[in-house]
């Protein structure tokens, strides 16, 4: 797998005018190049009026991870697929995300994400933009 991640044909559905809808393919989708990747640890702090203090970690997974990724000037029409896919997840369901990963083998890694933040902007013609928020969540 490539970095990105897989619209699965079930979201996505083409309409031919002529024999009705159609099913489409698996689209993986690949983002620009550059996404950023952020880290915010998670810690409890117990404070002292003699100014000590403590601090501990806050559960097994204790280090948020957020990724800010762009899909810049694209056709309309994969940007709108990218945006419905987005919106169909409602900010709660979670989906695939590949990323670069030099300590794994392949050197990527899969990872689960939800995304309860993007936008879509015009550029010009027939070409927009989209970027989004993944965040990543740990579950089965």
């Amino acid at each position: 797998m490539a970095i990105g991640f897989i619209i699965p044909a079930s979201a996505r559905t083409l309409e031919d005018p002529i024999n009705g809808v159609i099913v489409a393919s698996d689209t993986t989708i690949l983002p620009d190049r550059g996404f950023s990747e952020a880290f915010k640890p998670k810690f409890h702090i117990a404070k002292f009026g003699d100014g000590y203090e403590q601090r501990l970690v806050d559960g097994i997974n204790s280090i948020d991870q957020a990724f800010t990724v762009q899909f810049s000037k694209r056709e309309k029409e994969e940007i709108d697929d990218i945006t419905s896919f987005l919106a169909s997840l409602e900010g709660v369901t979670s989906f695939n995300f590949t990323i670069p990963d030099t300590n794994s083998s392949g050197n990527e890694k899969t990872i689960k994400v939800v995304c309860d933040n993007f936008t879509k902007n015009y550029n010009y013609g027939n070409f927009y933009s989209c970027s989004a928020k993944f965040r990543r969540v740990y579950e089965a």
